[in-house]
């Protein structure tokens, strides 16, 4: 166990969110009066531009905003998350946060090892009965964020044959991909859409290259619209709809200025929002274990909107999907939950 400390304890010197020095003791006198914060993101890290981008982004706004003290790690490969995560326990840290749903069973693990701490996770879906008090299970309905998206991508493709391009093939990414397509076959029944997965393993979030060569693949096929849910692997559908002159769909967090001009939009899930929210709940004495859902109805999930992409979505288009937003929030429009299936 001192090793794993003394590891951990090397890869904190290197992300530490301060402007002190890394230092070995648990708390620094000054900080004592402190929340303690450790959030370790999964091995895309925290400048996919995505996923664990969004993540962070709230983890900084929050040590911007609260009396906290922020430490980070990225782990490299799935064997560090565990000694990270325990790490920050071990030395007595009010919030431990996960990045990711492949963090579930070791979060479920370390938690129950340290109940009198509490802990987050991210797409932490677990049966009621495994639910543990000290942990806020993070969820979104990307189904629904997709849903409007997948509207979007049909009303702007000139072919009438649309991306989806996921990470790992699993059934939270498949969220994404049937809503995208349930909204896209609302505007256009005959559309199709052709889907593809970069792997199976947690190297499927990481791999840029595979995620260009499967949205080239795509657009040889007639594909002039892609929605990309694969984490920093989804970067390499970027480039190839620059080189090409079509359009991306950017997901998770806002990538419209990623590639301007080909970023048709982006399905934004605001992981931000979830993190903010829960180190501030922990700061005043009201965390909550248990699910916490963000959908349309609380912002939780959304379509991005700003300079970089206003231009490319006609008014009309932007009507229409608003009027499904409000139908999907009262119930009119039911979008499929294909992790409910």
């Amino acid at each position: 166990m001192k090793l794993r400390l003394l590891t951990f304890l090397a890869l904190l010197c290197l992300s530490v969110l301060s402007l002190s020095s890394c230092q070995t003791q648990g708390r620094a006198e000054a900080d004592k009066s402190k929340v303690h914060v450790g959030i370790v993101f999964d091995i895309g890290g925290k400048d996919d531009r995505s996923f664990n981008a969004a993540a962070w982004e709230g983890a900084k706004y929050a040590a911007e905003e609260l009396p906290i003290v922020l430490r980070d790690v990225e782990p490299g490969d799935p064997t560090s998350i565990e000694p990270a995560m325990r790490a920050f326990a071990e030395r007595g840290y009010d919030l431990i946060i996960g990045v990711g749903f492949a963090q579930t069973p070791i979060m479920q693990q370390v938690a129950k090892d340290y109940p009198n701490l509490s802990f987050a996770i991210i797409d932490g879906a677990v049966p009621p009965e495994e639910q543990l008090p000290n942990v806020a299970y993070l969820l979104f309905k990307e189904h629904q964020g997709s849903y409007l998206v997948g509207m979007i991508a049909a009303r702007k493709s000139q072919t009438g044959t649309l991306g989806f391009i996921g990470g790992m093939d699993i059934p939270l990414i498949h969220k994404f991909a049937t809503g995208y397509e349930e909204g896209a076959r609302a505007v256009n029944p005959n559309v199709r859409v052709i889907t593809n997965f970069v792997g199976v393993t947690d190297a499927a979030w990481n791999n840029p290259g595979k995620g260009k060569e499967l949205a080239l693949a795509q657009i040889g096929k007639g594909a002039d619209v892609i929605f990309t849910a694969a984490g920093n692997s989804g970067l390499g559908a970027f480039d190839a709809v620059e080189q090409n002159n079509k359009f991306v769909i950017g997901v998770d967090s806002n990538q419209n200025w990623v590639k301007p001009g080909h970023v048709l939009t982006s399905m934004v899930k605001r992981v931000d929002t979830a993190v903010y929210q829960t180190v501030k709940d922990k700061v005043n004495n009201a965390f909550k274990g248990g699910v916490h859902v963000y959908g349309l109805e609380n912002d939780g999930v959304s379509y991005a909107l700003d300079k970089f992409n206003e231009s490319l979505i006609p008014s009309e288009v932007l009507r229409e999907v608003n009027a499904a937003r409000q139908k999907i929030i009262g119930g009119e429009i039911q979008v499929t939950d294909a992790m409910a299936k």
